[in-house]
């Protein structure tokens, strides 16, 4: 798979196609490019990563979105190059802007440097004055957990067989859980959706499914042997997606993430009991 990510000259503007399936994932961006087994996620490119392998700098494994603030593009400038700089992954600055293969842009283009879809802003609590009459800062009140939104869906297991690695919040490794299993085991869809990416184009996933649930729910189904369904299927709670492997990965085992409006959540907390 080759992707251009070259900035198109200001005499050359064509029109910007927009995939539907990526206009999808864009409201629930990946706010980190999904990292597990210690392997960075990037997507592919000439020499590897977008836009080729820059040795002076490497690329971002997490991105740290930075709220609010945008980007002019300049001649020049790719793509990956502006996604590297700002601590961002070319994939997710990609997703946010609806920017859809070969990744095209253009000078003059204003880049969104943050994940769109709903966010959870720090309310500020007042305090009651200090016993020496001084004023006190006001104090933030903690965001929201994700993980306490519900998500109406109903989950199910996307694998049969032992629970080998939990998600561990702000662990950037350590996004979803790790289920083993024999070479060749079914795969099945967690929850009604449809599938908006099929492919192995994430390095360190192997073959790799992702099924969008609705416009806040995703889940990803990594290192398959074999995936059995294409991108824009439909496939219903229970339905088998892929056969179990190790693409990507040193045993055959599958790693299963959630997200909601792009960021992950422990598949703990809404997978039912076994």
């Amino acid at each position: 798979m080759r992707e251009r990510l070259t900035v198109m000259g200001a005499h050359r503007r064509p029109a910007l196609r927009v995939a539907p399936v990526l206009r999808a994932l864009a409201m629930f961006a990946f706010a980190a490019v999904m990292v597990g087994c210690g392997s960075s996620r990037v997507i592919q490119g000439a020499g590897g990563y977008p836009g080729g392998y820059q040795r002076s700098k490497p690329p971002v494994k997490v991105s740290t979105p930075k709220y609010g603030a945008s980007y002019v593009v300049r001649r020049g400038e790719t793509l990956y190059r502006i996604a590297t700089n700002n601590g961002i992954t070319a994939l997710d600055l990609a997703l946010w802007n609806n920017i859809s293969p070969p990744y095209t842009i253009h000078p003059g283009q204003r880049l969104k440097l943050y994940p769109g879809g709903p966010t959870y802003p720090r309310t500020v609590v007042a305090r009651p004055p200090s016993a020496s009459g001084k004023p006190v800062a006001p104090r933030a009140a903690p965001a929201t957990p994700i993980a306490a939104v519900a998500s109406n869906l109903t989950w199910r297991w996307p694998a049969d067989g032992s629970l080998v690695a939990r998600f561990v919040s702000g662990d950037p490794t350590k996004q979803g859980i790790d289920i083993t299993g024999s070479a060749g085991s079914p795969v099945r869809a967690a929850a009604d959706g449809v599938v908006v990416y099929s492919g192995s184009g994430l390095v360190g996933y192997g073959e790799l499914i992702i099924v969008k649930h609705n416009e806040q729910w995703l889940s990803a189904y990594g290192h398959n042997r074999a995936r059995l369904v294409n991108e824009g299927g439909v496939v219903k709670a229970g339905q088998q997606i892929a056969e179990m492997g190790r693409t990507g990965a040193a045993r055959d085992m599958l790693h299963f993430e959630i997200r909601y409006n792009g960021k992950p959540v422990d598949p703990l907390g809404h997978l039912p009991r076994r």
